[in-house]
C-alpha cells in the first residue's frame, strides 16, 4: 500500500528499536522485536502501543446531538458526558459497516468521534454527505488526524505505571471514563480516557505529539514494554474483536458480525435501521464464530481460508494468529447458520491439507 503518511511518534519508535511497516497507508511500528513477548507482556503487565495511526473527527455545533442520532444506531439518550460511548458505528443503507466507531461525549455541542484508519476519509465524506442529506447546516465536522497523535497503555500495571509518569492518582477515573484538556506534570492532552481494545485495563491519551513522546519513553523507562499492531492484532482476536476489512466490510450487517452496535428497534430512527430492522426479522445467513484448533495444529488459519464439516464447505476464516495464551492457534470465521453451533468439530484448509478445529463463543480467554 502507498505510504500517505507517517505516525508523528515514528521518530521515537524507532529510537525504542521499532520494526516498521505500513497499515492502511501509514508508517506504524509493527513490533519491537517479539509480537509474542509483546502480546504476553500486555496480559501480565503493561505495554504502550502508538495508535495515531486511527482517524480523530469532531462533530461541533448545536445540532450535533440531534445529527449524530441520526447516523449512529446506539439510542445517544444513553449516552452520559465524560464517558465514551460504544462501540457503536456507522451504518449505510443497507445496514452495512461504513465504519465501527467510538464516541467521546465532551459537551451537547461537543462529540470526537476515533474510527479505523483505513476509513478516514470515508467517514469524513460519509459525514459531511449526512449533514447535508439530513439538513443539519450548522454542524461543523474537522479532521484531527494529523494534528493530534494517540498512544494506548494497557495491561494489569498500566493504572500504577501511567501514574507514576503523570503524578495523578488515575485509579478513580471509572472505565469509559475520560478527562479533557488535561495539563499536568507538564504534560498537555486533549484526551485521558479509561479505555482500550486488548481487553485488559488500560488508557488512552490523545495529544500533541511532542507530549505523547515524552509519556511514552517515561513509561518505557518505568518498565512498560512498547508493542507494535501485530501484537494489537493478536490481543484483538483472542477478545473476538472486529477489525475493518476483515471482520466487518460495506456488505456486512451488525446481525451477521452479532456486533451490538446498535439498540434493536428501540431507538425511533437512523440510518439503515429498516435494512437492519429486516435482516433482524428475517435472520442472516452466516454468523460469527471463533475456532479453537487443536494444539498440535502449528499452522495459523489466515483470511480467506475455507472452513467443512466433513466434506461440507460451511464457511470462511477472516482473521487468525497463534494465542500464547491458550498455546494454540485461533480464527475468527463467518460460518452458515446451519452449522453455527459452538462445540461443533470442524477443519481448516491449510495449505491444502485439513486441520481439526472446534467453533466456540468469544471472548477466546477469560480475563
Amino acid at each position: 500500500m502507498e505510504v500517505q503518511r507517517s505516525s508523528p511518534l515514528l521518530d521515537t519508535l524507532r529510537k525504542l528499536g521499532a520494526s516498521e511497516g505500513v497499515f492502511a497507508g501509514v508508517r506504524v511500528a509493527m513490533d519491537f522485536g517479539n509480537p509474542l513477548e509483546e502480546h504476553v507482556y500486555t496480559r501480565k503487565f503493561c505495554t504502550v502501543f502508538d495508535l495515531s495511526h486511527m482517524g480523530r473527527i469532531l462533530v461541533t455545533g448545536t445540532s450535533a446531538l440531534e445529527f449524530l442520532d441520526k447516523v449512529i444506531p446506539k439510542d445517544l439518550a444513553k449516552a452520559k458526558r465524560g464517558f465514551m460511548f460504544g462501540p457503536t458505528a456507522l451504518l449505510n443503507d443497507k445496514a452495512g459497516f461504513v465504519d465501527d466507531v467510538m464516541l467521546y461525549y465532551m459537551d451537547r455541542d461537543s462529540w470526537l468521534i476515533v474510527c479505523n484508519a483505513v476509513n478516514v476519509s470515508k467517514v469524513l465524506d460519509w459525514l459531511h454527505s449526512c449533514a447535508t442529506r439530513l439538513g443539519f447546516n450548522d454542524v461543523s465536522i474537522e479532521n484531527l488526524t494529523e494534528r493530534l497523535a494517540m498512544i494506548a497503555v494497557q495491561g494489569p500495571k498500566s493504572v500504577e505505571l501511567l501514574s507514576k509518569v503523570l503524578g495523578l492518582d488515575l485509579a478513580p477515573l471509572a472505565r469509559m471514563q475520560f478527562l479533557q484538556n488535561v495539563s499536568i506534570a507538564g504534560y498537555k492532552l486533549y484526551i485521558l480516557s479509561r479505555s482500550g481494545w486488548t481487553g485488559e485495563d488500560g488508557f488512552e491519551l490523545i495529544g500533541e505529539p511532542e507530549h505523547l513522546s515524552k509519556i511514552f519513553e517515561e513509561l518505557v523507562k518505568l518498565g512498560a514494554k512498547p508493542a507494535g499492531l501485530i501484537a494489537r492484532d493478536s490481543l484483538r482476536i483472542e477478545m473476538g474483536f472486529c477489525l475493518y476489512g476483515n471482520e466487518i466490510d460495506e456488505d456486512t450487517t451488525p446481525i451477521e458480525a452479532r456486533y451490538w452496535v446498535f439498540d434493536a428497534g428501540k431507538k425511533s430512527d437512523y440510518i439503515g435501521k429498516q435494512a437492519l430492522m429486516e435482516k433482524l426479522r428475517r435472520g442472516a445467513e452466516k454468523v460469527r464464530l471463533g475456532i479453537r484448533m487443536k494444539k498440535s495444529v502449528r499452522l495459523v488459519p489466515r483470511k480467506g481460508y475455507r472452513v467443512y464439516v466433513m466434506d461440507r464447505e460451511v464457511g470462511y476464516v477472516t482473521s487468525g494468529t497463534y494465542s500464547p495464551i491458550l498455546n494454540r492457534c485461533i480464527a475468527q470465521a463467518y460460518i452458515n447458520s446451519s452449522h453455527a453451533l459452538p462445540g461443533l468439530e470442524v477443519n481448516v484448509e491449510i495449505r491444502g491439507k485439513l486441520y481439526p478445529g472446534k467453533l466456540v463463543d468469544f471472548p477466546f480467554i477469560k480475563l
